[in-house]
């Protein structure tokens, strides 16, 4: 068993009408890996595909500035709202068939609001492709834990290097194809395809597990937040989701302030958002390895200040270097995936700590950018704004050094249980 891991989780008391599953075979588990890495591609397609034709969208459909800010900041509150329905849903559901209406409502959405021709519509069919991602940003830590409770560092990289692969791919591809065909509606429909090809896996392994409620055994959202844990994972959770929104939605702009010309900024982004490919392809296996991950969460705060005090000293001049740091710094978001399975026993803990950590944390994280902005716009500089992200990097590094330790959600409620005064 891997270090770090809890021990082999119980098995749940299944309802008087329900009969647990047989343990699936080798051909199942392979078939549940490829799924997990296909939804995962899926999760972000509905966010990082509208900005970069969020002009031609708005244009096309006529939308106010306001719809435009509600379109932006649409997916952190869907994140919240839906996220925090999922243990709910998983328990009446069961995890498998709540994935597959999870891809279905994403993919429903994606296909749809490529044909909306009203403002409000295109809203409303963005929120039900977000409930989609919401969902399955919750339900596959859990899924990891369950099917793979010894390869949680190995599925967990299979996990987020998924879901940064699909959300480069989105950012980087609806541009030339909405050129290529003049279509912004192609442009951002076409992700409707990844949603159908993610669901045929899973479609494959509903045929080996019974419709119904899950286990018993399971955790509330106010159990967790009774734990030190909990509150730790939301806020571990929101400040690092804080800096990185900063960091996709101003990085560009501040540069470009500096004196660079845009198309070079645009490149020093990109590779910014392309450094989380790596950092989660080496991060998970290390970071199940050992039982103790404060030494990463001194990494990634350490190179978060050196970046930051870099662009705030010498922007231009060693660019480069301040984008790699900062890029390394965003293996925090690596960690805050991982320690969902790192601190739990059993895959009901994950669902029920993933739940709690991103519905509140995306609640945090999405006041981060518009703080940011505010400071500037009062301040005219960019000082204050960086000033902003040093102090959310010393409450992430104060909040990881707790949870980087070799706890479990289950043993704190358990305890609090047993002493409730």
């Amino acid at each position: 068993m891997s270090a770090g891991v809890g021990p082999r989780e119980p098995v749940a008391t299944e309802p008087p009408a329900a009969r647990p599953n047989p343990a699936p075979t080798r051909w199942v588990l392979l078939i549940i890996g490829v799924g997990v890495a296909l939804a995962a591609l899926n999760l972000r397609t509905a966010i990082t595909s509208v900005g970069p034709v969020l002009d031609e969208v708005t244009g096309g459909l006529g939308m106010s500035g306001a719809g435009a800010g509600l379109l932006t900041t649409l997916p952190v509150l869907c994140f919240a709202l839906f996220g925090g329905f999922t243990p709910v849903l998983s328990r009446r559901l069961g995890d498998h068939h709540l994935l597959v209406y999870a891809l279905a409502a994403l993919t429903l959405g994606l296909t749809t609001r490529a044909l909306a021709t009203e403002p409000w519509l295109f809203l409303a069919l963005s929120a039900v492709a977000l409930s989609g991602g919401a969902v399955g940003n919750v339900i596959l830590p859990a899924l990891v834990k369950k099917h793979f409770p010894h390869r949680v560092g190995l599925m967990t990289t299979v996990y987020t290097t998924a879901l940064a692969a699909g959300t480069a791919i989105a950012a980087a591809a609806t541009v030339p194809v909405e050129q290529s065909t003049g279509e912004w509606r192609l442009a951002l429909g076409m992700y409707a395809v990844f949603g159908v090809v993610a669901a045929l896996p899973w479609l494959a392994v509903l045929r080996h597990s019974t419709r119904g409620r899950n286990g018993r055994d399971h955790l509330g959202f106010s159990q967790v937040l009774r734990t030190g844990i909990g509150w730790q994972a939301v806020v571990y959770f929101g400040t690092q989701s804080s800096i990185a929104y900063i960091m996709f939605g101003w990085y560009a702009q501040m540069l470009r302030d500096q004196g660079m010309d845009p198309s070079t900024a645009g490149v020093a982004l990109a590779y910014l958002t392309t450094l989380g490919i790596p950092m989660s392809l080496i991060l998970p296996v290390l970071l199940t390895r050992t039982r103790d991950q404060r030494f990463f969460v001194v990494l990634f705060a350490t190179a978060y200040l050196a970046g930051v005090a870099g662009l705030w000293l010498s922007p231009l001049q060693g660019v480069w270097v301040w984008t790699t740091l900062i890029g390394i710094g965003m293996g925090s978001f690596v960690f805050a995936l991982t320690m969902f399975a790192l601190r739990t026993r059993t895959s009901a803990g994950t669902a029920a700590l993933s739940a709690v950590g991103q519905s509140l944390g995306y609640l945090i994280g999405g006041a981060g950018p518009f703080l940011f902005g505010l400071l500037h716009d009062l301040t005219d500089s960019w000082q204050a704004p960086l000033l902003l992200v040093a102090f959310l990097v010393v409450v992430n590094l104060a909040i990881g050094l707790l949870l980087g330790r070799n706890r479990y959600l289950e043993d704190a409620v358990e305890a609090l249980d047993q002493n409730p005064a």
